[in-house]
């Protein structure tokens, strides 16, 4: 009888350590989703809360190393489209801080501070985050040519509207 437990037994914890075994090679799945930088700016000029969100969600699941940035940015554009004054408020300070950060840790690179640019041009005055405009303006133009060639694209099509940059900058 005890053979008989032993049996009934012995196949069943082999297979539980074989399970275990190879699930430890199997490549782990990550949740991780891939920015798209064109996905990106084309949420981040429109109007479209829903599709500002959708980014905000890739931004959080991405491994992107410098995501704060990006995400900090989207944020103080929803806060443009959100109802509420406090909680656009508090929506615009928490990206702000992301963003401002992201600067200060990374100063040359350009493609934060075309992010933080574009925020300052049209930030209502009141909220007196226009600081740095000249300052990232200059710094734009004159290393236009260090960024992916995506934010070449999205810094021109936007310098088609802006009272700051133009098209003739580049």
């Amino acid at each position: 009888m005890f053979t008989l437990k032993r049996s009934v037994f012995a196949p069943s914890f082999f297979t539980v350590i074989l399970l275990l075994f190879t699930s430890q090679l199997l490549p782990a799945q990550s949740n991780s989703v891939d920015f798209n930088r064109k996905a990106y700016y084309a949420a981040f000029t429109s109007a479209d809360i829903n599709g500002i969100e959708k980014q905000l969600d890739i931004i959080s699941q991405s491994a992107h190393g410098q995501k704060d940035a990006f995400e900090g940015a989207l944020m103080m554009k929803k806060a443009g489209l959100i109802k509420g004054a406090s909680h656009k408020l508090k929506t615009f300070k928490a990206g702000r801080e992301k963003l401002d950060s992201m600067i200060a840790a990374n100063a040359g690179n350009a493609e934060f501070r075309f992010l933080r640019l574009m925020i300052q041009e049209k930030a209502p005055k009141i909220l007196h985050y226009d600081q740095q405009l000249e300052e990232d303006r200059q710094y734009l133009v004159e290393h236009f040519r260090s960024v992916p060639e995506s934010v070449q694209k999205a810094i021109l099509d936007y310098s088609k509207s802006s009272k700051v940059l133009s098209p003739q900058d580049f």
